[in-house]
């Protein structure tokens, strides 16, 4: 009996060193932080520990995903071709952006920049600031080049395969009378609109 007993009290012995030992070794090894959250899981045979168990070591938080910034759906063509510059608090112009964008979706060759963002920055469009791009379209062509009027529609719209629409504007006399007209159109725009500057 005594020996039965000590036998027994060593077993209980080896056991609770054992699970201090786990415990020591979880705590030094798979130490984790909130920047590097760690999942494991581990079992140990019955051999080690005198019974079978497992343990489930969770460290840190998972940190919130980070989402992408929208730049106004501007999408971040891959190559695009000519940045279009646009008043999205225009209603009518809208209706003109919404088809150019639907068609850039097969071309993608224009990235499209709402100057009535508050992400808007002159810096990254030539220095063009809100209150000169609000007076007329503005494109800026990927070599720098900044384009107005109708000519910035024709490069737009050639670069969705529309060309067709304004080809008849790269004469001189038709461009300066779409220009005019336009012009009064830009001149307008905002009291037709409803849209008031500032």
């Amino acid at each position: 009996m005594a020996i039965r007993g000590a036998a027994s009290s060593i077993g209980r012995q080896t056991s609770t060193s054992s699970l201090l030992s786990i415990s020591g070794y979880l705590r030094t090894r798979y130490h984790g932080s909130a920047s590097n959250p760690l999942h494991r899981s581990l079992s140990f045979p019955h051999s080690q520990t005198g019974f079978k168990y497992s343990i489930r070591a969770i460290q840190g938080a998972a940190a919130d995903p980070v989402a992408p910034k929208k730049e106004d759906e501007e999408q971040l063509t891959k190559e695009w071709k000519i940045k279009m510059l646009y008043d999205g608090e225009c209603p009518l112009c809208m209706r003109e952006v919404n088809m150019l964008r639907e068609r850039n979706k097969s071309y993608e060759t224009i990235k499209f920049v709402d100057i009535s963002s508050v992400q808007y920055s002159p810096e990254e469009n030539q220095g063009l600031d809100y209150e000169t791009v609000m007076g007329r379209i503005h494109a800026i062509l990927s070599d720098g080049a900044v384009v107005t009027d109708v000519e910035a529609f024709r490069k737009l719209y050639e670069a969705v395969g529309l060309g067709w629409v304004y080809a008849i504007t790269k004469y001189k006399p038709v461009a300066t009378i779409a220009d005019v007209v336009y012009g009064v159109w830009a001149k307008y725009r905002l009291q037709i609109t409803g849209h008031l500057l500032g």
